[in-house]
């Protein structure tokens, strides 16, 4: 039994912090969900790509080593008629679209200026790491836990 309590406390640390991980994946796939379930949908083109270093005060050999990130920047015209244009809040290294490429834009009709792409890594990309982290953690901790029981 020697040593059971540092373990108790990394099991109960670890089930902690992937529940925390859990609930936000839960909560940002509702809002997902709920975005869904009200989103008008329109024809959209992505009309450029923003490239961006998002360094987030990385140290300089890692500012150096990064490559930019390509923001789609998409223009649709609303149910209303009214021509808009957003950068797309997902980025990636290859673009993940190209210029002049079509897209489906989803939006609220209330608050057309809330735009997305209709596409997995606009809608799914960060409920899924969250939950995946919580997850892993969570296990983690529970086998940790059942262990240290035997």
């Amino acid at each position: 039994m020697r040593g059971w309590g540092a373990r108790r406390w990394i099991a109960v640390g670890a089930i902690a912090f992937g529940s925390l991980f859990l609930v936000v994946g839960l909560i940002l796939a509702g809002v997902s969900v709920s975005f869904l379930a009200d989103a008008e949908r329109a024809r959209g083109t992505v009309v450029s790509l923003e490239w961006r270093n998002d360094h987030n005060g990385a140290t300089r050999e890692k500012r150096q080593n990064d490559k930019p990130t390509a923001y789609p920047v998409v223009a649709f015209t609303s149910a209303d008629g009214t021509s808009r244009k957003f950068r797309d809040s997902t980025g990636s290294n290859p673009p993940s679209y190209e210029e002049g490429e079509r897209v489906e834009v989803l939006y609220r009709a209330d608050s057309p200026d809330d735009a997305r792409i209709n596409g997995f890594a606009s809608l799914w990309l960060l409920p899924l790491i969250f939950g995946g982290i919580g997850l892993v953690f969570a296990g983690i901790g529970t086998a940790v836990a059942v262990v240290g029981r035997r």
